[in-house]
């Protein structure tokens, strides 16, 4: 398992693939634009323009032929686009692909869910693990567990999901956001992160320890909860503290990532 395809070389993708290449693999990865042709070819990548459509006569089947050609192993590391007033359907745009991943040298799949896919709760003193019924609230919830269930049942081909917390680094952190603001809700929850150095990590160790057909939760072993963590990040950051509403009943989850 020496190439390997990257779909989606973004912010966790590309930091991914420059991991992998270090590591003496061959690394095959997708953009969307142009622009990032360069980019992935300054990196070492094996660059693919490749754009997924809920329109299968939208995508270019020969690219992703192409893409997929020669490796053992695929990642899909693509979130949904479900911000703003254009929502696409993930699932759609996944199940498009799966033909010709079926067809395609690829033995192993693995999929960068989140753990978008459990339900909030008001019991978060209870650990939420893998075992735990995945029951979303959330759209982008619904559609990732709906993927995942897909690319379990593609034939031939053993996948491993892995559901990732709230992703954070050195240009990303979401205090940023938070700083100032009124009002925010569900002060006693806690916390459920991951560093992109230690996402990467993850992915790469599952990869070279061969842990196929599992479900894994990539969640960093630390839960304060979200008043004590943002205040403490925001005077860090020297950024204003953001105030919380402390009336109503907190909601969320504490999830046991012990894989790690």
């Amino acid at each position: 398992m020496k190439t390997i395809s990257l779909l989606g070389c973004g912010w966790l993708g590309l930091p991914l693939a420059k991991q992998l290449m270090e590591k003496g693999y061959t690394v095959k990865g997708t953009t969307t634009t142009e622009d990032k042709i360069t980019v992935l070819e300054r990196a070492g990548v094996v660059p693919y323009l490749l754009v997924l459509s809920e329109d299968s006569a939208l995508i270019d089947f020969v690219a992703l032929e192409a893409f997929l050609a020669d490796s053992n192993c695929l990642i899909i590391a693509i979130p949904p686009k479900l911000r703003g007033a254009v929502k696409e359907n993930f699932v759609l745009k996944i199940k498009n692909i799966i033909p010709s991943i079926e067809q395609s040298s690829i033995k192993n799949i693995l999929f960068v869910s989140s753990t978008a896919v459990y339900k909030d709760t008001i019991h978060f003193e209870e650990w939420t693990t893998v075992d735990s019924l995945a029951e979303p609230d959330t759209e982008n919830g619904k559609q990732l567990l709906e993927v995942e269930l897909l690319l379990q049942n593609v034939l031939s081909i053993t996948t491993t999901i892995v559901r990732m917390g709230g992703l954070i680094g050195e240009d990303r952190h979401p205090v940023k956001f938070l700083a100032g603001k009124k009002g925010i809700e569900n002060p006693d929850a806690p916390v459920n992160l991951i560093h992109q150095n230690e996402a990467v990590a993850l992915l790469i160790s599952i990869i070279e320890q061969g842990e196929w057909g599992k479900t894994i939760n990539g969640v960093a072993p630390y839960h304060p909860t979200r008043k004590v963590y943002y205040t403490e990040k925001a005077l860090a950051m020297g950024l204003p503290i953001p105030e919380f509403n402390e009336e109503g009943i907190s909601v969320g989850k504490r999830i046991l990532g012990s894989v790690l």
